[in-house]
This record gives structure tokens, C-alpha cells and sequence, in this order.
């Protein structure tokens, strides 16, 4: 099961984003992860090619892969985060929509 409180941070994660440069939803990113300085977030497509990490204190991911834009789809992701000195991982998904 879910440890409570903390789990509810750590899923807040957007369902989707949109980059299109108009100011909104323009970058993935998870709120509150400072809550856990030490966490990875890593992202994949659905193949689990993996297009970009971020730490804590990241700017988050602009829907891009080596400076070219990737497709609308579903992506992937992963956080590794310590909880109490116990090392932890969450896996979900969201949209990217052009």
C-alpha cells in the first residue's frame, strides 16, 4: 500500500502538457518535489527509449529529444526517491498534446 501523507505529493504529476509556447502547460513537471531533494525523474516513450532525466530542482521537460520536438503520445516516467532512508520508485504516465 501507499505510505501516507507523503504519497499524495508525489503524485501530483500533470496528466498532460501542451508545448506549444503559448505560456501554458508548456513544460512537464512534478510540483512539490522538493519535498524529496534526492529524487530522479527519468521519462520514456513508449518503446522505453529514454528522452530525459530531471533532478528535484530540474525545469522540467519541454517535449523535446535532443532539441527536436517529439509527438503527441502517451510518455512514460519514473520516480526514484528515498522515503525514510528507504529507497522508493513510482511509475505512471501522461500525454503530450500538439
Amino acid at each position: 500500500g501507499l505510505s501516507a501523507p507523503y504519497s499524495v505529493y508525489v503524485l501530483d504529476y500533470p496528466r498532460f502538457f501542451t508545448p506549444n509556447g503559448d505560456g501554458y502547460n508548456d513544460v512537464w513537471k512534478i510540483k512539490n518535489l522538493d519535498l524529496f531533494p534526492n529524487a530522479v525523474i527519468t521519462i520514456y516513450d513508449r518503446y522505453g527509449k529514454l528522452l530525459k532525466q530531471i533532478d528535484a530542482y530540474g525545469n522540467g521537460w519541454d517535449g523535446k529529444f535532443n532539441g527536436t520536438e517529439v509527438p503527441s503520445s502517451d510518455y512514460w516516467f519514473k520516480i526514484e526517491y528515498k522515503e525514510d532512508g528507504v529507497q522508493k520508485e513510482f511509475k505512471s504516465h501522461f500525454s503530450l498534446k500538439r
